[in-house]
């Protein structure tokens, strides 16, 4: 059984989806793949169908009913991929803004002793290419701004580029995962952290996407600006046992 999945949430990315998989299904290691599709209108589930074709013990689709958020399409994903035993369990984005290679060492870092190995845009200096310096500061000083509240030392807190150890989506009760937008990855790498898990920050570039559009929102950044504070306050109360 190989040990190694990345899951994919996607909606309308045919331009993007085909590539990516050839991509990621032709890396040295043995990578499979979980699509979770948000009802595409653009067909981006077919394209997968035929691609799976090809490639029927390694790539899997889900498909759900209209766009539920990112972090319900991951937590759907997680639980998938714990069900089926996977070793390694990686988020990824669909459009490129994540590389594939990257993927080998973000396993790599799990591998030498990481319980949570996250793509950090931010760990050696700013890494990001084709943002507008707008969205770079929004996205750096959000990361600023999340480990002033919670007092934790990650410096790519809205990360999603990332492998989790099984035993870390094991641990944490995923349904009581609530944010579903740029959040998510937060309460995620938080959650981790407050079970004692291990989180290492792998240097990556992030290029932001070429095809496609962003899902990007004000609502999301709002759900993150607050939703980060009512975290904190939430685990004061909470107990987290150890990992």
């Amino acid at each position: 059984m190989p040990d190694s999945i990345v899951i994919v949430p996607t909606y309308n990315e045919k331009e993007n989806i085909e590539r990516l998989l050839n991509k990621v299904l032709s890396l040295e290691h043995d990578f499979h793949v979980l699509i979770i599709d948000d009802g595409s209108p653009d067909g981006t589930a077919q394209i997968v169908k035929t691609i799976q074709r090809d490639y029927p013990d390694r790539l899997f689709i889900e498909e759900r009913a209209g766009k539920q958020g990112l972090g319900t399409a991951y937590i759907h994903g997680f639980k998938w991929a714990v069900r089926n035993q996977y070793d390694y369990i990686f988020e990824m984005d669909a459009d490129f803004s994540h590389n594939p290679d990257d993927l080998i060492r973000l396993r790599q870092a799990c591998v030498e002793g990481a319980d949570v190995a996250v793509g950090s845009r931010y760990v050696t200096g700013v890494n990001v290419v084709n943002w507008p310096m707008s969205r770079v500061l929004m996205s750096y000083f959000a990361s600023v701004y999340v480990r002033f509240i919670t007092g934790v030392e990650i410096q790519d807190f809205t990360a999603g580029f990332k492998c989790f150890k099984r035993r870390v989506l094991e641990a944490i009760d995923l349904d009581k995962i609530k944010f579903v937008g740029y959040a998510f990855q937060i309460e995620m790498k938080y959650t981790a952290v407050k079970h004692g898990f291990k989180v290492t920050e792998v240097p990556i570039i992030f290029t932001d996407r070429t095809v496609g559009s962003s899902k990007m929102s004000g609502g999301i950044f709002k759900e993150a600006f607050f939703g980060v504070i009512r975290m904190r306050i939430n685990s004061i109360f909470k107990k987290y046992p150890e990992g």
